[in-house]
């Protein structure tokens, strides 16, 4: 067996608060090789956190710890960050939630593919430019030429979230970690989105961390899942045995999923006072 992309062991999150340090995320471990890897909790679990620290982009007040955190045979807590920029973007991207707050609003559609390109390789203009133009028509944009033109508030969402899709596969990085990627796009959108997302993963041989609330939608485009409950790691499994989960946490949220054909007089809810922890 090859040995994994990633490896991360015991990660803490700290912020300060009021009555002392809080912790966010309580000792998540997981490794990650080329394959479909779901994280999945409710709002606040420490899902995104678990995600950010991966690139180190938690800042002060932010108190990140972690026993280790090794990429392709980097220490990623060593490195400086002037040697993390080149693992950003290059070798680990990120596709945030919302492409209205991600995008930047004074720099054209074409300009900010090109620049997530630029940084990292050295190219002449006119290969850069065919390449921002090949890299829509893989996210299936049509007229690309017209589109690179085009600011961010002039596309749709859906269209957004394929922009941010091309940016950050431009560089053909190693792992792909997808942040709730279609939180606010409509359900006619979704799927066409995800499948997207499976599809270049399949292509480029990629390991994706699909970061959602949504257990359903990791079943689906997931190999494995991780599930997240107060900072913590509470249950693991394969992703198409997830209705087979045993933990009191999971089973809470499989049932409190509405279903097509409900029969349920009363839908139910998690038990707020059970701690539900391993």
């Amino acid at each position: 067996m090859s040995a994994p992309l990633l490896q991360m062991r015991n990660l803490r999150v700290t912020f300060p608060g009021p009555r002392g340090p809080v912790q966010v995320v309580k000792g998540v471990s997981f490794d990650l090789g080329r394959e479909r890897l779901g994280i999945v909790g409710e709002s606040g679990s420490g899902k995104s956190m678990t995600g950010r620290s991966i690139l180190r982009l938690l800042k002060p007040p932010a108190k990140v710890e972690t026993d280790l955190l090794r990429f392709d045979g980097m220490d990623l807590d060593q490195l400086s960050e002037k040697q993390m920029r080149a693992v950003r973007g290059a070798r680990i991207s990120m596709v945030m939630q919302d492409p209205k707050f991600s995008l930047n609003p004074v720099m054209t559609i074409g300009t900010q593919i090109a620049e997530a390109l630029r940084v990292h390789e050295k190219l002449p203009r006119r290969e850069i430019e065919a390449r921002v133009i090949t890299m829509l028509e893989q996210v299936r944009i049509d007229d690309p030429r017209r589109v690179v033109k085009l600011y961010p508030h002039e596309v749709s969402g859906g269209m957004g979230q394929r922009v941010m899709i091309a940016m950050m596969l431009i560089p053909q990085p190693d792992i792909l970690i997808a942040d709730e990627p279609t939180s606010a796009l409509d359900v006619s959108v979704q799927a066409q989105v995800l499948d997207l997302i499976e599809a270049m993963i399949a292509k480029n041989g990629m390991g994706l961390i699909l970061i959602s609330h949504d257990l359903e939608l990791v079943a689906r485009y997931c190999d494995r899942v991780l599930v997240m409950h107060r900072g913590r790691v509470v249950e693991e499994l394969a992703a198409g045995r997830l209705h087979e989960a045993r933990h009191p946490y999971t089973k809470g949220l499989l049932a409190a999923v509405p279903q097509m054909d409900e029969r349920r007089a009363i839908l139910p809810v998690l038990d707020r006072a059970a701690e539900y922890e391993t």
